[in-house]
């Protein structure tokens, strides 16, 4: 089992614990982590991205001249996509659908194979709690610099408190979620892990 320190607010070594191994030490599934990835991009995808047809575009439905006679070519309207500010032909429109699926042994594999990455390159730092004293930012990142961790931050913690809350909604390098809300793209996204004692038991109880 992979060992990591267990640390304190203050940066101090508590104790040292043991990570599931079923969870933090398989070996990587790189397809499955790139099929995690690619339908979470997908799903971020609005698909608000539309043309107009023919029969959205202005402009009248009668034949711009008749058909035979006046030397140019047979039109039957001036909406048609050949013409100037005509109508777009099989363009993107709001009914598509970018979802792609997983299965979910494929999706737990993969988050497994992610955390596995992680605890291999010691990106994970387990703390006995994470409960700052006020809703304060700059108590956040004095935390963080106190437990020494630079550039982007997952804080993984079993339940939200309104002083997180606040005091890291200004961050834009840092993401506080819940346990039951990790998943391989944050996983992978970001370069350090930092999730409590009480999150890794309850991680370790859902996917084990």
């Amino acid at each position: 089992m992979p060992k990591v320190a267990l640390l304190n607010l203050k940066g101090e070594k508590v104790k040292d614990i043991k990570l599931n191994d079923e969870i933090f030490g398989i070996e990587p599934n790189n397809q499955t982590i790139y099929d995690a990835v690619v339908r979470k991009g997908a799903s971020l995808r609005q698909g608000t991205h539309a043309v107009k047809d023919r029969s959205e575009v202005s402009g009248g439905g009668a034949k711009p001249w008749r058909q035979k006679g006046s030397g140019r070519a047979r039109q039957g309207s001036i909406r048609a996509p050949q013409w100037y500010h005509g109508g777009v032909v099989f363009g993107p429109n709001t009914n598509r659908n970018y979802e792609k699926k997983q299965n979910r042994k494929e999706s737990r594999l993969a988050l497994k194979s992610a955390l596995s990455y992680k605890a291999s390159n010691k990106g994970i730092i387990v703390v006995e709690n994470f409960d700052v004293k006020d809703n304060k930012t700059k108590t956040f990142i004095k935390t963080l610099e106190t437990l020494k961790i630079e550039g982007k931050v997952l804080v993984v913690v079993k339940e939200l408190t309104e002083n997180l809350i606040l005091a890291s909604r200004n961050l834009s390098d840092i993401k506080l979620i819940e346990s039951h809300e990790i998943n391989t793209y944050d996983v992978l996204n970001y370069k350090t892990i930092v999730i409590t004692e009480e999150a890794v038991k309850m991680l370790e109880e859902v996917l084990k």
